[in-house]
């Protein structure tokens, strides 16, 4: 291999490797805690992996719990490719879960092939509308994306309290003194197919089938590559003749509305019904925010956040299994979640410093001048005036 080619590709591998790095670190900053709590750490996390990947049904409930960080990861794909940051996925899968339930309560005379498509769809619409506001506002009133998305899953938190603790409440929860905010249970048949005996359901196998179209958007679309150009660079985009306002809020009404479909996976492959304590993680299990980290740790790319979601699927439950094994604190599992999360999304920053760095350093070989910053070569000799 040429020295150049091997220049060429070094970088981009140290690039894509470096979500692992992150995690390691992450890790390992975890097996010090662990060790300040007097507990083995190697045995913690042999345990961990016995939770995520031990057993079948250690290996089903990993894969259930990516299901839907791998759908608000694709929403969030699509969004930062555009170049606009949805921190409101906890807020569309709560509102896409909340129409795709209606559907499932009112068409109760209906076959379950027919509902749980109009499901699905009503889902897929109610989260589009939840991110579609958001980004009319970015698009057409210059409002950050990042504040109106977290008050609009403020809203959605509110919204759904109100109907689970009313309208929507389970008529058997209705007349009790201590009311437990949760909707009847969807009808058997309305339920998707599971691989018996895990709780492992059809929409597992949606979300990557979904995952392949999403980069055939991206990639091998008109729309996807002009997503892909506005978040770029919309200046340019503007000039050659791209509608940007459109496709501002194009991304984010197709990043909430993939949040919202993993609402009603959520309602009909894993709890047949909403059921909430109050907040939004109550519903969501915070898919809404590790949904963005597990993109993140994909690159950003639909297939790759395929395995970044499993990889945080068995985080989530692998951490689980350590807290009994070894009896730590409920407070640590979150820590060290927590510091997977930051490792990750600096090595996202770190990542984009690096190319942004190997972009100017090539647009100065084609000019001929040394990058801002850039030290000098040394056997470099400054041309003397006459």
């Amino acid at each position: 291999m040429s020295k150049s080619s091997q220049e060429n590709w070094l970088p981009k591998l140290i690039d894509t490797a470096l979500p692992v790095f992150a995690t390691a670190a992450a890790l390992l900053v975890g097996a010090i805690m662990l060790l300040l709590l007097k507990v083995n750490p190697v045995e913690a996390y042999k345990a961990m992996w016995d939770g995520a990947f031990g057993s079948q049904n250690a290996l089903a409930e990993t894969l259930v719990k990516a299901t839907p960080l791998l759908l608000v990861g694709l929403g969030i794909c699509i969004s930062f490719r555009g170049d606009v940051i949805n921190i409101g996925g906890e807020g569309q899968m709560i509102v896409g879960a909340i129409l795709g339930t209606l559907v499932g309560l009112t068409l109760v005379d209906w076959p379950g092939w027919a509902v749980i498509p109009i499901a699905v769809v009503a889902g897929f619409i109610g989260g589009a509308i939840w991110g579609g506001i958001p980004g009319a506002l970015k698009a057409y009133f210059n409002v950050n994306e990042i504040l109106s998305t977290v008050m609009m899953n403020a809203i959605a938190v509110q919204l759904m309290n109100f109907l689970l603790r009313g309208p929507m409440i389970d008529p058997s929860q209705a007349a009790l003194a201590s009311k437990i905010p949760q909707t009847a249970r969807l009808l058997e048949a309305f339920r998707l197919p599971r691989w018996v005996p895990t709780r492992l359901h059809l929409g597992a196998l949606i979300a990557v089938v979904l995952a392949v179209l999403v980069y055939f958007l991206l990639w091998r679309t008109t729309w996807g590559y002009r997503i892909r150009a506005v978040g770029q660079n919309p200046d340019a985009s503007r000039y050659a003749g791209v509608k940007v306002k459109n496709y501002i809020v194009l991304a984010l009404v197709l990043s909430g509305a993939f949040a919202g479909l993993a609402g009603v996976m959520q309602v009909y492959g894993v709890n047949y019904r909403m059921i909430t304590d109050g907040s939004a993680s109550g519903f969501t299990g915070s898919a809404g925010f590790n949904g963005i980290v597990a993109a993140l740790f994909g690159q950003l790319h639909p297939i790759g956040t395929i395995p970044a979601s499993i990889l945080f699927g068995a985080l989530l439950v692998g951490a689980n299994k350590m807290q009994r094994v070894v009896q730590v604190p409920s407070a640590l599992i979150t820590a060290l979640n927590g510091l997977v999360v930051v490792f990750v999304v600096s090595s996202e920053i770190w990542r984009r410093r690096r190319q942004k760095r190997r972009m100017a350093v090539a647009v100065s070989e084609v000019e001929g001048q040394p990058p801002e910053g850039y030290p000098p070569d040394p056997d470099h000799q400054p041309e003397v005036p006459a």
